[in-house]
């Protein structure tokens, strides 16, 4: 409880009661111990603690008892003799609830907590996923590529979209973001894919709860308690260490430096811290380190309850300055090694041994060490942990629904939306490039028709100009021949006729011939004839006038 400007949480065997110096409650802390030895009963005091003193704190509900906190606590017979004990009677200490707001990854048993994928950024979304370095510079590619190109990330299926559209588009992208390999996108997606099958998708998405609401005060101006419903969650160790990161990183991205505080401004608890760190990968680890040992600058403290400090890694170990841990039980030799180095892990107390303490401690009790304002060690103290003023235990399903419903981040989370984000517009730019595709083709195999078509009119055109050339020689050639023949004919018709006036001189020469060749015989003859008488007329006449046929005949012919 809140007292006197401390957190009491216990009183040692002297009476003595043990705070802790809120100026020192951001140096981090360990809740530690075996099941049933007090750890969650410790983290509820705590938790009220720093809520009375106006503190917001996020914590997270594995088993769901931690629901309680929301309504006052039951004046048992067993609650009287502790508050009797711890002399409590006379502190104000009084039975009441805390202002709390339920969230679940899921939405089931609180408000729905998201974020999206740009706000995860590139280098923990690698880590969650757990790629190699080759595979975590193509992310941060990926993530600048969206960011160059106005697309945004919200969900899952907005980063296996951009993944798949650079991986095949990768040579258009090389120029600017260096050589891309498809094989290495394709094994992000598969990464994805099987984040997915562990809820993720649930995660992920709009709207992105604004971690500045986890710093609100209830009506009494004690801080409000905000529970993550992890019962679900925790089924799967990645998925509770990439949401815990997620918030812690966003945190510390977000918040401004302030240096040491007189309190802190929120305070985290990690409930079963040790799936945080089961099976996580070195790089995960080492985030985690990281986060843990810069944010108390933003004035942010972290709690880790766990069943063994063996659970939590060295390097984060060695940022927890207040340490509560509660019995440990060790059964074998490598147990009782581990609880051994816990106690060491302590500032000694010569009163007591604190291996054989630790090993000894009853419900209820614990050994602490809390930072002095000096942030020096104190020195080891065996207490018993004060009750808590809120309820123990689960809480009824009607008492939670009217919880959820009435805190005034419900509305603003309850109804997911899905905006216009880097699918949508991918989809959309696929369908348009199939249209422009098809279209294309389209245009193409119109181009190829008509080409088709005018290669065909200008073979048929070919052709016929072929047709009328080979027509047109035919003609020339036909032509050509009645050229011939009808020379020739009016060759043979002219020698014919030749022929026939050849014949026709001859004829009338001859007729004039014999004509005049019969007078000059006849003539000739009588004259011949007078000589011989008158026998000599008449012979010589007509033989005179034969023999000058005769003779013109013979000149004629030739």
């Amino acid at each position: 409880m809140y007292t006197d400007n401390k957190i009491r949480i216990g009183m040692n065997e002297k009476g003595e009661n043990i705070c802790i110096n809120p100026s020192m409650s951001c140096r981090h802390g360990l809740i530690a111990g075996a099941t049933g030895s007090g750890k969650t009963i410790t983290l509820k005091v705590l938790a009220e603690s720093f809520s009375d003193m106006g503190v917001p704190v996020f914590l997270a509900d594995v088993k769901g008892d931690l629901a309680g906190m929301c309504m006052p606590g039951e004046d048992t017979e067993d609650m009287r003799r502790r508050i009797e004990k711890f002399g409590l009677a006379d502190t104000g200490f009084d039975y009441h609830g805390y202002p709390t707001v339920f969230w679940d990854i899921y939405g089931r048993k609180g408000t729905p907590l998201r974020t999206t994928v740009t706000e995860m950024g590139p280098d923990l979304m690698a880590t969650v996923l757990g790629l190699n370095d080759l595979q975590t510079a193509l992310l941060s590619i990926i993530y600048k590529i969206a960011d160059d190109q106005g697309l945004l990330l919200i969900d899952t299926k907005d980063l296996k979209a951009i993944i798949n559209y650079v991986s095949d588009n990768h040579k258009t992208f090389e120029e600017d973001y260096g050589k891309i390999a498809p094989v290495s996108l394709a094994a992000i997606v598969r990464e994805i894919v099987a984040l997915e099958m562990k809820g993720a998708e649930q995660f992920f998405g709009e709207p992105a709860v604004n971690i500045r609401d986890f710093f609100n005060n209830g009506p009494e101006g004690r801080g409000v308690i905000n529970i993550l419903d992890s019962s679900s969650l925790i089924n799967d160790p990645t998925l509770y260490s990439m949401f815990m990161m997620y918030l812690l990183s966003e945190l510390f991205e977000t918040l401004p430096e302030v240096g040491d505080q007189a309190k802190p401004k929120l305070v985290f608890f990690f409930d079963e811290a040790h799936l945080l760190f089961s099976g996580a990968s070195k790089d995960l680890i080492s985030k985690i380190e990281q986060v843990v040992k810069l944010i108390r600058s933003k004035g942010v403290g972290v709690y880790f309850a766990t069943q063994n400090p063996s659970d939590i890694p060295d390097g984060v170990m060695n940022q927890l300055g207040n340490k509560i841990e509660h019995a440990l039980h060790a059964y074998t030799p490598a147990e009782q090694k581990k609880v051994r180095a816990a106690a060491e892990g302590l500032r000694a107390n010569p009163e007591f041994n604190t291996y054989e303490t630790l090993m000894s401690l009853g419900t209820g009790e614990a050994v602490v060490s809390f930072l002095a304002e000096d942030g020096v060690p104190g020195l080891a103290e065996k207490v018993s942990i004060l009750p808590p003023q809120s309820q123990m235990g689960e809480i009824s399903d009607a008492t939670r629904e009217s919880e959820i419903r009435s805190s005034m981040v419900y509305t603003k989370y309850a109804e997911s939306y899905d905006p216009d984000s880097a699918y949508e517009f991918l989809k959309r730019k696929g369908i348009e490039d199939e249209e422009a595709r098809a279209a294309a083709e389209r245009a193409a195999a119109e181009e190829k028709e008509a080409l088709k078509a005018q290669q065909a009119a200008e073979k048929e055109a070919l052709k016929a100009k072929e047709r009328e050339e080979r027509e047109a020689v035919k003609a020339a050639e036909r032509a050509e021949k009645e050229a011939q023949r009808a020379k020739e004919k009016a060759e043979r018709e002219a020698e014919r006729e030749r022929e026939r006036e050849s014949r026709k001189v001859k004829t009338a020469a001859r007729s004039v011939g014999n004509s005049v060749a019969g007078t000059v015989g006849r003539e000739v003859g009588k004259s011949v004839g007078s000589s011989f008488g008158k026998f000599g007329k008449t012979l010589g006449g007509n033989l005179g006038a034969s023999l000058g046929r005769g003779i013109i005949g013979t000149l004629f012919r030739s």
